[in-house]
């Protein structure tokens, strides 16, 4: 209740630390507008058409006139409206962003040359995008979902983008199953609900998402907004130096304003009055200069270590165990600046997990290897072929034969040769002789393994309040589940861990019991 009460003093302005007016009693968020006009006292110019002519104040209304066919004004504004809308993500539809920078504040010249790395004291420029997992784009920033946390580091050796999630897990290792995943966690197709039965079903016939769901019913599924979470790029990354001497890495994000997460009654009672909850939060505290920062660190393996552990490192559904690996600090993620175009600056970004940098090489698994695929087709479908040369998506440098197609294509490479190779000079590649000769080969089991799932409710939920949360939020899913289901669910469930399954049965049926004899009360009256 504490945190519920902190909102609403936030959200009616009695928490406010902006002094700019004499009138602050607002955020900064619900400013905005009083912002600008405070910043241009006048009108920034004269009104044109999209073709650059000034308008006429008589073209502004198309009543009494001929105004419908012959008002370029109208026309631009009628036909623009209608197609302004681009296609929102198939996943991670809800987010916001920001523009900041990453500073290195370690020496990790040993484990990688990549130069946005490298250089004690180096800023990177950034783009951050923080995103809600299976929501649309008018969905909550609060429902328990797994959240999104990608970076994009403009460096000096092209986009190294990173995306990565809340929490240290993914969900599956064979790609085959993110349509099936994403169908039966999204709407179902006849009454455009979520569909727990759905989400149970795929659950027990496919128990390797078991791990990355706990994730999402515990504590962890519901951050304190987008500034107090953690991030982590989900693959274990192929890292190399100037020697060509080879390494493997996981990247962690820890936030600097400390890990918070919520209850499920309070993200319920703050969704009550704030959906934007997350964005709002990062909008405000950014424009209040409380800059939001996170402790960039890497869990390193050598190539020694990586072939002699007793499980596969490079699976993405498990965490490390400890000891088999250490820790080296790298540098701090400040996010400094709010975006002035939403729509240009977060709605048009693209990520893509194939934009890394020399000393910064592929992972092995299979996952990485589809999601290279699936992300350039899903953003050529969103944004175009050409959505690289988009502003935020541009690198600092690129020579390029590629060309045309849909805008935007600024310079287009101008008369530059079209084909390589060729006579004429024309952009040519560069030998990178420190890069690896040999490339790790990873093969993957289909066998259900349980063991990251039982850890997760042994180890990874520390005390009683953690796993009790853990045990409510389960019953509340599984209550309304077709009883075939349902259990089979909780069979899993007591595979996983006999005393979970115990809890979560009974939990279930003291909650149905509780249902049948509201019913019956019901009916009695």
């Amino acid at each position: 209740m504490i945190v519920f009460y902190a909102v609403i003093l936030w959200l009616t302005g009695a928490v406010c630390a902006y002094h700019d007016y004499v009138n602050n009693t607002l955020e900064p968020a619900a400013r905005q507008l009083l912002d600008f006009k405070l910043e241009h006292p006048k009108p920034v110019g004269i009104l044109s058409t999209m073709a650059g002519k000034p308008v006429d104040i008589r073209e502004t209304t198309t009543l009494n006139n001929d105004g419908l066919t012959s008002n370029e004004f109208f026309l631009d504004d009628v036909m623009h409206s209608v197609a302004e809308r681009i296609p929102e993500r198939v996943v991670h539809a809800k987010g916001t962003g920001a523009f900041g920078y990453f500073e290195v504040t370690h020496d990790v010249s040993k484990y990688t040359k990549a130069d946005v790395f490298n250089g004690i004291g180096k800023r990177t420029p950034v783009a951050v995008r923080l995103s809600t997992g299976l929501g649309s784009k008018g969905g909550n920033d609060l429902a328990k979902e797994i959240k999104g946390f990608t970076i994009k580091f403009y460096t000096n050796e092209g986009n190294l983008d990173l995306l990565g999630l809340n929490v240290p897990v993914y969900l599956y290792t064979d790609p085959s199953m993110f349509t099936p995943f994403v169908h039966a966690f999204k709407r179902n197709p006849r009454t455009n609900l979520f569909d727990l039965t759905a989400q149970w079903d795929i659950l027990t016939l496919k128990p390797i998402l078991l791990h990355g769901i706990f994730w999402l019913y515990s504590d962890y599924g519901s951050p304190n907004g987008y500034r107090k979470m953690d991030g982590f790029p989900i693959h274990t990354y192929e890292l190399s130096n100037k020697n060509g001497d080879r390494y493997y890495a996981k990247f962690n994000f820890r936030t600097e304003q400390g890990l918070e997460n919520l209850t499920t009654a309070e993200a319920v009672a703050i969704s009550g009055q704030d959906l934007d909850y997350g964005t709002r939060d990062l909008y405000n505290n950014i424009a209040l200069k409380n800059y939001p920062s996170w402790r960039i660190e890497m869990d390193v393996m050598t190539s020694h270590d990586i072939t002699n552990v007793d499980y596969n490192p490079f699976d993405v559904t498990r965490l490390w165990k400890n000891g088999t690996y250490h820790t080296i600090q790298i540098g701090r993620l400040v996010l400094d600046r709010n975006p002035d175009n939403f729509f240009e600056a977060v709605e048009l970004s693209a990520y893509n997990p194939g934009n890394l940098v020399p000393g910064i090489n592929s992972p092995p698994d299979t996952i990485f290897k589809s999601r290279r695929l699936a992300y350039r087709d899903t953003q050529n479908y969103r944004l175009g072929v050409n959505h690289k040369r988009i502003n935020v998506n541009a690198p600092k440098y690129r020579k390029t034969y590629n060309r045309d197609g849909v805008p935007s294509v600024n310079e287009n490479m101008k008369d530059v040769p079209n084909y390589y190779p060729n006579s004429f000079n024309g952009p040519v590649p560069f030998i990178d002789e420190s890069r690896p000769n040999e490339r790790i080969i990873v093969f993957d089991s289909n066998a259900v393994d349980l063991e990251s799932s039982s850890n997760f409710y042994k180890y990874i939920l520390v005390d009683e309040g953690q796993k009790q949360r853990f045990i409510d939020n389960l019953v509340l899913s599984l209550v309304p589940v077709v009883p075939e289901v349902r259990e089979k669910a909780l069979k899993l469930l007591k595979l996983v861990d006999l005393e979970l399954g115990i809890r979560v049965r009974a939990g279930v049926t003291a909650a149905r019991a509780r249902i049948r004899d509201e019913s019956l009360m019901t009916i009695h009256h």
